[in-house]
C-alpha cells in the first residue's frame, strides 16, 4: 500500500468550540459520538519510541518500556526486522548467563498490548512499539508500521521522542505536546504547533505519513540537558512518563523514578562542582530559563499538579 493511497478513515474533524480536555481518550470519546468515526469496542491507542537519533539518554524509550511494563504488556508481535536493517551499522548485542553461553539479541521492532482497563478502569487499549530505528527501506518501514496500524483499527497514534538542548539539569525536564492536526490542537491542552523544519528521524516519519492516513497522531518530547546527553536521563525519563500517564489514562508509580530523578540530578550536582565553568555555565542556564518560566507559574498548573497528587495518594488507599 502507497501513502499516498486514499484510505477509508475520515477527514481531519474541525475544531469546535468544547473547552480542551487533557487526556487523549477524553478527546477520542467526544470523537467517537460521531457514529461513522469508529468501531465499536475500547479505545485503541499506540504509544511508539524508538532508539537512534530521536532518543537522547534513552529517555524516550526508556519511557515507553516503562509504561508497558507498569501496564503488564504482553508481546504482540514483531515486524519483519531483518529487511530494515545494516548488521554492520546497528549490530546485534551478546549477552551471557552463568553457563557463559551465549543470547544474541538482533535489532527489532516488537509491539506489547495492554488490555483495556488494566492501570484504570478508563485505560484504554494500549500497544507500545519499542524499537530501533532502522537503517534500511525506510519507506517499506514506515508503510508497514501504517499497515500495522490499519489492522489494530487504532484511534491514535502517540509517538515519543527526546532530545539534547540547553537545558538546565537542576529544573524540571517536562515533556512538550506536538500536532500538526489543528483538531487535536484544540481539543487538548497544551498541544502546540510543529515548527521544526530539517533532518529527521524515523520518529518524525511515522508521525507524518500516520497524520497524513488520517490516523489522530500527537508527539510528545522531553529535552536532556546537552552537558548531560549520556543515558540513562532518569529525569526526562521521569517527566515523559508523568505526561503520558495523564495523557494516556494510565495510572503509574512513579516513586522509584523520582528516586532516580533525584539522585541523577545530585549525581550531575557533585561533578557540576568539580568545574567551575561548567557550574558558571549551568548557572547562567537557570537563570535564563527561569526569567523565562515566570509567568508559567500559575494557579492552573498549581492545581493541576495537586490534583495530579491526590489521584496518587487515592490508589495508594
Amino acid at each position: 500500500m502507497s501513502f499516498e493511497e486514499s484510505m477509508d478513515r475520515p477527514a481531519e474533524a474541525e475544531p469546535d468550540d468544547r473547552e480542551p480536555v487533557r487526556s487523549l481518550p477524553d478527546y477520542l470519546h467526544y470523537r467517537a459520538e460521531q457514529p461513522t468515526y469508529r468501531s465499536p469496542g475500547p479505545l485503541r491507542i499506540m504509544v511508539a519510541a524508538f532508539e537512534g537519533w530521536n532518543d537522547a539518554g534513552e529517555a524516550a524509550t526508556d519511557a515507553v518500556e516503562e509504561l508497558a511494563t507498569q501496564a503488564h504488556a504482553e508481546q504482540y508481535r514483531q515486524v519483519n526486522d531483518d529487511d530494515y536493517y545494516d548488521f554492520q551499522m546497528t549490530r546485534p548485542v551478546v549477552t551471557r548467563a552463568e553457563n557463559s553461553l551465549g543470547q544474541i539479541n538482533w535489532p527489532q521492532t516488537r509491539i506489547l498490548h495492554s488490555a483495556a482497563g488494566t492501570t484504570t478502569e478508563d485505560q484504554p487499549d494500549l500497544y507500545f512499539m519499542l524499537g530501533v530505528e532502522p537503517s534500511l527501506r525506510w519507506r517499506a518501514f514506515v508503510s508497514e508500521i501504517v499497515e500495522v496500524a490499519e489492522d489494530l483499527d487504532l484511534d491514535a497514534v502517540v509517538m515519543v521522542g527526546s532530545y539534547l538542548s540547553d537545558v538546565p539539569h537542576s529544573r524540571p525536564l517536562t515533556a512538550t505536546l506536538f500536532s500538526t492536526q489543528s483538531a487535536v490542537r484544540a481539543g487538548l491542552e497544551d498541544v502546540l504547533s510543529p515548527h521544526y523544519e530539517g533532518p529527521t528521524g524515523i520518529t518524525g516519519v511515522i508521525a507524518e505519513e500516520a497524520a497524513r492516513d488520517g490516523f489522530t497522531v500527537l508527539s510528545v518530547w522531553s529535552v536532556v540537558p546537552h552537558y548531560v546527553s549520556q543515558a540513562p536521563s532518569p529525569k526526562a525519563k521521569l517527566g515523559l512518563v508523568t505526561r503520558l500517564e495523564e495523557l494516556l489514562g494510565m495510572r503509574v508509580e512513579v516513586g522509584s523514578l523520582t528516586e532516580d530523578a533525584e539522585a541523577w540530578e545530585r549525581g550531575v550536582d557533585e561533578l557540576a562542582e568539580e568545574d567551575q565553568e561548567v557550574s558558571d555555565y549551568i548557572r547562567r542556564l537557570e537563570k535564563a530559563q527561569d526569567t523565562e518560566e515566570l509567568p508559567e507559574a500559575s494557579g492552573e498548573s498549581i492545581a493541576r499538579e495537586f490534583e495530579r497528587f491526590l489521584r496518587r495518594r487515592d490508589d495508594q488507599q
